[in-house]
């Protein structure tokens, strides 16, 4: 029996989260969207498409009544409206009409565009997310966000469109490489700097089982990631208000990001960002010294970067200037009062967030010569 979670819309249930251990329950979930008679697209990417394209496809052929996989190339390059432009075409092609349903199978970037495509072709049709990687399972499936990026800026296209459902194998974790399992780590303590902070301490006392990967533990771990953001998008579905913390890190990650051509791993930026965040609030003293090092040193042993090379502050200044989170001129940061509590801040300035990401830029031995 599956542990389940429903997500509200409006205060009326939306879509359930469902968390599963294989894929062994995905037909029986899909059975109640009539699924029988639809033809569904699984769309994920080339990494995806070797790991699981096949065990899906197979498992959906025998309840629906057709089944195709599209796959595009891996990779953050590739969340673009080029792709986009593709799954349009083989939706055409295949005449998929507004009882279809698209099934985004993968990471971030794959339920993304997925969402975006489900959004806008023939003005809406349903899809569903299958996440396999911690990012998304904790973080970027919940909450109807999608969208792609343009011209390198980050998810400046999108929409807000919800899933008919989200189901969790959380046995795909098993299949990640360590350095994608800890960039998708960032998101999971980001939930538990913004919003709880029992959750942030749990996190460090089961390290050793996270680690190892121990499935009751990362179960419950996904569970309590998607409680927080649960939490946050019910109260504000479309980011006019609290669901704006959820940016945590992001605004200088973002930048980092495109400054370094996406060669770094999209949680590996976040927690950069966040270190950056943290050391903005100490110096408003809204945190302690204390509180400060023990945030940036909290994401070591997890594998996380807390210092950068090759970075200019001033060109990662101009680039959170093309942000999407840029409020008529003024960039919303989200700053900590504390480990569990965090608030949106209007009013960071250009010399702050340079004075942050120097404080990035080179390592504690460096900072002392």
């Amino acid at each position: 029996m599956a542990n389940r979670m429903t997500i509200n819309y409006e205060k009326k249930p939306c879509y359930d989260i469902v968390f599963a251990r294989d894929f062994s329950l995905l037909t029986d979930e899909l059975s109640a969207f009539g699924v029988e008679g639809r033809r569904v697209a699984v769309i994920c990417d080339s990494n995806t498409e070797q790991l699981f394209g096949e065990e899906v496809k197979t498992l959906l052929s025998g309840s629906c009544k057709e089944v195709i996989l599209h796959a595009f190339p891996a990779g953050e390059a590739h969340k673009t409206l080029d792709t986009v432009k593709d799954i349009y075409k083989r939706l055409i092609e295949e005449k998929f009409d507004r009882k279809d349903l698209l099934l985004a199978l993968g990471g971030g970037v794959v339920g993304d565009i997925t969402g975006y495509a489900a959004a806008t072709y023939l003005r809406g049709i349903d899809f569903i997310q299958i996440p396999t990687t911690l990012i998304a399972q904790s973080d970027s499936s919940i909450g109807g966000k999608t969208g792609v990026d343009f011209d390198g800026y980050k998810n400046m296209v999108g929409a807000f469109y919800m899933p008919k459902l989200v189901y969790m194998n959380i046995g795909t974790l098993k299949r990640l490489d360590d350095r994608q399992f800890y960039a998708g780590f960032a998101e999971v303590m980001k939930h538990g700097l913004i919003k709880d902070a029992a959750f942030y301490e749990w996190l460090l006392d089961h390290m050793y089982e996270i680690h190892d990967r121990d499935m009751d533990v990362l179960e419950e771990m996904v569970m309590r990631s998607c409680s927080v953001k649960k939490l946050v998008v019910e109260k504000d579905p479309t980011e006019k208000g609290d669901r704006a913390l959820l940016n945590f890190g992001h605004t200088i990650g973002h930048a980092i990001e495109k400054a370094k051509n996406f060669e770094m791993m999209h949680g590996e930026c976040i927690a950069l960002g966040m270190v950056a965040a943290a050391f903005i609030a100490w110096k408003r003293e809204s945190i302690s010294m204390e509180e400060y090092y023990e945030v940036r040193d909290m994401f070591v042993p997890f594998h996380l970067p807390i210092s950068i090379d090759d970075i200019d502050p001033e060109e990662i200044l101009a680039l959170t200037k093309s942000d999407k989170k840029m409020d008529a001129g003024q960039i919303k940061f989200v700053l900590l009062k504390k480990v569990g509590k965090a608030y949106v801040d209007r009013t960071v300035t250009d010399e702050e967030i340079v004075q942050a990401v120097k404080e990035i830029c080179f390592s504690e031995e460096d900072r002392k010569e």
